[in-house]
């Protein structure tokens, strides 16, 4: 592996040592009941860059039936010839921005908690690029992808980091409508889900801002979770079970 910083190398082995867990493999061993066609992935390629590590991220495509515009992770929905959830991670990534398919510098560490999402069960696929120059290759789908960006992973942590190394979009523009700078969270009641309260994040970028499920999935630190919110796939599915309306209002924070 190339030469990490101390900070880096800390946190890559704190991710090791949490996907060789037998809790983790014991929390994600129930995707094998799950049938095919609710399975979707999204990849977390990491990388780092000036002692500091770094996250790749889309533009959706505007065009997009769902979420066009939108900031996401590369990823998509299972196919039958994909072998499993990180197959699936591997080939949305390579249909939409070119990343290979196989290559000695691309390692996965291991996946996330699933997120339900779209009547789909997401997981996240966290991988650890050794070679930058790989980034430089990458080509955006037309179809898929309007941009292709990247983001400083502490600032997911301390959202004013992110000024200190980004040209950041402008307060106020398009890409970041939001009344404080840098990161900002709203609250939703969700009856679905027996009223409990989801914390919406958002986070300023170089383009479009970082929000819903992609700054769910990013490894966090702060107390991103309004009181009493539910926080496994667990969780989350039994509680939608319970609470068939589907309607969400939303509560000013």
């Amino acid at each position: 592996m190339m030469q990490l910083s101390d900070e880096s190398l800390a946190c890559i082995m704190r991710l090791s040592t949490y996907f060789a867990s037998p809790e983790h493999h014991s929390r994600a061993s129930y995707l094998e009941s799950e049938p095919h066609s609710k399975l979707a992935s999204v990849l977390v390629l990491l990388y780092e860059q000036a002692g500091n590590l770094r996250v790749l991220l889309t533009t959706r495509a505007k065009a997009l039936r769902t979420h066009g515009g939108q900031t996401s992770l590369p990823g998509g929905k299972a196919e039958e010839t994909d072998e499993d959830v990180i197959a699936t991670a591997y080939r949305e990534a390579f249909e939409e921005v070119s990343l290979p398919l196989t290559s000695p510098h691309i390692h996965t560490l291991g996946t996330l908690e699933p997120h339900p999402f779209h009547q789909l069960i997401v997981t996240p696929v966290v991988a650890f690029l050794t070679d930058n120059t790989i980034l430089q290759e990458l080509k955006a789908s037309e179809r898929e992808v309007q941009h292709i960006f990247t983001h400083p992973l502490e600032a997911i942590l301390a959202p004013n980091l992110a000024a200190q190394s980004e040209t950041l979009v402008p307060h106020g523009g398009e890409h970041w409508p939001y009344e404080s700078e840098h990161h900002q969270h709203i609250d939703h009641v969700v009856k679905a889900l027996g009223n409990m309260t989801y914390r919406l994040h958002c986070f300023q970028t170089s383009a479009s801002p970082i929000t819903g499920m992609t700054a769910d999935v990013l490894p966090t630190l702060y107390e991103r979770y309004a009181e009493g919110q539910l926080r496994s796939y667990e969780e989350i599915t039994t509680a939608f079970k319970a609470n068939q309306e589907v309607s969400v209002t939303v509560k000013t924070s």
